[in-house]
C-alpha cells in the first residue's frame, strides 16, 4: 500500500506545479476549458487544471510588423516601391484568440492589401506630397476590419518610396527649372527696384538743380587738362537745372 502511495503523492504533486501559471502584467490569459472558452485570467500567479483547461497567453503591447516592398502602380501608371509599418496592438484577447487563426500575420496582410489599394487610386504627385494622409486612409481600411479580431491598429507609417530612374531624373529637371525661374524673377525684381530708385533720383537733382552741378563737375574734371578738347551736348533738364541755380 505504501509502495502506491508515494508514485501517487508524486504525480498529484506534478500535476499541482503543472496547473500553477504566471501571467505578466502586460498579458492576459485566454482560458479554454475542455476546448470551450472560459474566461480571461489577468496578470499574476494563477492556477489551472492540467489536460482539462488550457492557458493561452496574449500580449497586449504594441505590437511592430514590417510591410516588405510592394510594387504598386499609380492611378497616374507610374510604377513605385514602397514599404512600410505598421503598429497595433490587441484590446480584446479572447477575440484575438477564438476569431483569427493568426492575428500577427492577418493585420500584416491586410495592410498590404490595403496600401496596394489606396496607393493604386491616388497620382504620383499627391503620394509623395500628402503621405501622412494616405497613411490615414489606409489605417482606416485595416482598423475598421481588424476590430473584429480584438485588434486596435494604431498607426501605419510609410517609410520608403521608390521611384523609377527616368521618373527621379525628370524630376530633377523639374526642380532645376523652377529653380532658375525663381531665379530670374528675383532678379527682375532687384532691377526693377534698382530702376525706380534711379528714376526717383533724377527726378529730386532734376527739381532741385542737382543735376546741373553734377555736368558741371563733370566738365570741371575731364578739362583739368588744357590739352583735351571736350564736347558736351548738354540735354535741357541741364539747362533748366542751370536756369534754376541763377534764379537762386
Amino acid at each position: 500500500m505504501e509502495f502506491i502511495f508515494w508514485p501517487v503523492l508524486v504525480f498529484l504533486i506534478i500535476i499541482l506545479l503543472a496547473g500553477i501559471k504566471i501571467i505578466d502584467q502586460y498579458q492576459r490569459g485566454v482560458v479554454l476549458t475542455l476546448g470551450t472558452f472560459t474566461g480571461v485570467l489577468n496578470p499574476g500567479l494563477k492556477i489551472v487544471i492540467p489536460i482539462i483547461q488550457r492557458l493561452i497567453r496574449v500580449d497586449l503591447r504594441i505590437t511592430t510588423a514590417d510591410i516588405p516592398q510592394q510594387e504598386v502602380i499609380t492611378k497616374d501608371n507610374v510604377p513605385v516601391g514602397i514599404n512600410a509599418v505598421v503598429y497595433f496592438q490587441v484590446v480584446r484577447p479572447e477575440d484575438a484568440v477564438l476569431k483569427i487563426q493568426d492575428y500577427h500575420y492577418a493585420v500584416t496582410q491586410y495592410a498590404q492589401t490595403a496600401l496596394r489599394d489606396v496607393i493604386g487610386g491616388v497620382e504620383l504627385d499627391m503620394l509623395l506630397t500628402e503621405r501622412e494622409k494616405l497613411a490615414e486612409q489606409i489605417k482606416a481600411l485595416v482598423d475598421k476590419e481588424t476590430d473584429q479580431w480584438g485588434v486596435n491598429v494604431n498607426a501605419i507609417k510609410m517609410q520608403d518610396i521608390e521611384l523609377p530612374a527616368d521618373m527621379k531624373r525628370v524630376m530633377a529637371k523639374q526642380t532645376e527649372a523652377e529653380r532658375e525661374r525663381r531665379a530670374t524673377i528675383i532678379r527682375a525684381q532687384g532691377e526693377l527696384s534698382a530702376s525706380k530708385n534711379l528714376q526717383e533720383a533724377m527726378q529730386n537733382m532734376n527739381q532741385s538743380g542737382g543735376i546741373a552741378l553734377r555736368t558741371l563737375q563733370t566738365i570741371e574734371a575731364t578739362t583739368a587738362n588744357p590739352a583735351n578738347t571736350v564736347v558736351f551736348a548738354l540735354p535741357t533738364e541741364v539747362l533748366a537745372g542751370l536756369k534754376n541755380l541763377l534764379k537762386k
